[in-house]
């Protein structure tokens, strides 16, 4: 259930939040293609102000006066005003030296424009147009060899468009918190109907189990108070495995809605160094059945806030599953180690792997990936999912995975000091 809470609200975040980031993003590029435009769109139109002077009649001719070295629509071009930007041209000769300085605004051509145009003309030998980054830029320009060169100073419509930057991310930052809000009231509205069913569920489970196991006691000790012959020895017999499947099925059925259940307050302060390390032992005849060897590497004194009886049936599945699992004349290795406020179990057994597409279904309830196998060895598949609900109710998670030949089932519990 935790896991379908968290997969609907992080959909509806990311979905709402891409489309909070989509317009900002959008906003932004086009206000900064539309100033690029116009700054580029003013380059251009000094440019084909300041066209090429006329050519000497023949090589051995020179340009004698000031005035031929004007270009023929000079009146036009000192008269055009850009309302939009500060825009400065300057005439340029054969040596690309200013000859004429034309302000296109009301400004007063400054000598850091001055400065600044002759740095872009010793540092450029052809012809360039150069804009930049207009985030970054202060100064755009349009330099052609030997005939001109337009400034075009873009220092407020780069302060305008950081502006308009920091707002956008102000504004989406300030939308990703009402995002988060309203995708938590979004995904408690959707899965409302689903946590209901699942939890009405969980109670007919536990209900029934109750209900049953009564009647199931009347029949299990009616049936010993048969008398056995040989006609009725056989029935008498499987009633007898039957009943016991059954009750051992009720059983597990209640303690998996136990630990469905568990409360915060009815954990107190335990040595899980100690819990761990007496399981392993009563299950040593269990694993010495199949020639298995128990090792185990159990870090002494680690506390831990925690339900005790919940820990010792959670350590108890895992051995149990490991054994049955396992190979004959194998080893089981049990570690337990405490590292920066974290606490991790491990039970790793050599035996038949685990499919990587298996390894989060083995946690649901009667899952079984042998059905026969389970069938005859008493199993229902209900182990291993109290063993999640246990490791969950404690803030902590399980995980399995199989390499190498060897199965390891991890737990990592976040160790709180009290």
């Amino acid at each position: 259930m935790e896991n379908l809470k968290k997969k609907t609200f992080y959909t509806i975040f990311i979905i709402i939040s891409f489309f909070a980031v989509f317009f900002a993003t959008f906003f932004n590029v086009q206000t900064y293609h539309s100033e690029y435009t116009r700054i580029l769109n003013n380059l251009t139109r000094m440019r084909n102000l300041t066209v090429k002077r006329p050519e000497p009649l023949n090589k051995e001719m020179k340009p004698t006066t000031e005035e031929e070295l004007k270009p023929t629509n000079d009146e036009e071009l000192h008269n055009r005003k850009v309302m939009d930007y500060e825009v400065y041209t300057f005439i340029l000769n054969d040596n690309n030296e200013i000859v004429d300085k034309i302000s296109h605004s009301d400004n007063v051509i400054s000598n850091e424009i001055i400065t600044k145009a002759k740095n872009i003309i010793s540092n450029n030998k052809t012809s360039k147009v150069r804009i930049g980054c207009l985030y970054l830029e202060s100064y755009a320009y349009n330099f052609e060899n030997n005939n001109s060169l337009t400034i075009v100073n873009i220092s407020n419509t780069r302060n305008m468009l950081l502006t308009n930057l920091l707002i956008s991310l102000l504004l989406v930052g300030i939308l990703e918190v009402i995002i988060y809000i309203i995708s938590k009231k979004i995904t408690e509205w959707i899965t409302k109907p689903v946590l209901e069913s699942f939890n009405r569920e969980k109670e007919f489970v536990a209900n029934a189990s109750h209900e049953l196991k009564t009647p199931l006691a009347v029949m299990m000790a009616s049936i010993d108070s048969l008398d056995v012959n040989k006609k009725n020895e056989k029935w008498i017999n499987n009633l007898k495995s039957e009943s016991d499947r059954m009750s051992n099925l009720i059983t597990r059925l209640l303690d998996l809605s136990k630990t469905e259940y568990l409360k915060k307050e009815n954990f107190s302060k335990n040595d899980i160094s100690m819990i761990i390390e007496k399981r392993a032992l009563t299950f040593e005849s269990l694993a010495y059945e199949k020639n298995i060897t128990i090792e185990t590497n159990i870090a002494s004194k680690i506390n831990f806030l925690c339900y005790k009886e919940s820990i010792d049936e959670l350590v108890s599945i895992l051995i149990d599953n490991a054994i049955s699992h396992g190979k004959e004349n194998s080893k089981i290795k049990i570690n337990l180690t405490h590292n920066k406020g974290e606490i991790k179990l491990e039970v790793i057994n050599e035996g038949e792997p685990i499919p990587e597409s298996e390894c989060e279904k083995i946690f649901e309830r009667f899952y079984r990936n042998d059905k026969s196998h389970n069938r005859k060895s008493g199993r229902y598949g209900l182990g291993l999912a109290i063993a999640k609900n246990i490791v969950v109710s404690h803030n902590g998670n399980i995980r399995a995975y199989s390499k190498d030949g060897y199965t390891t089932f991890e737990v990592k519990f976040k160790k709180i000091e009290h």
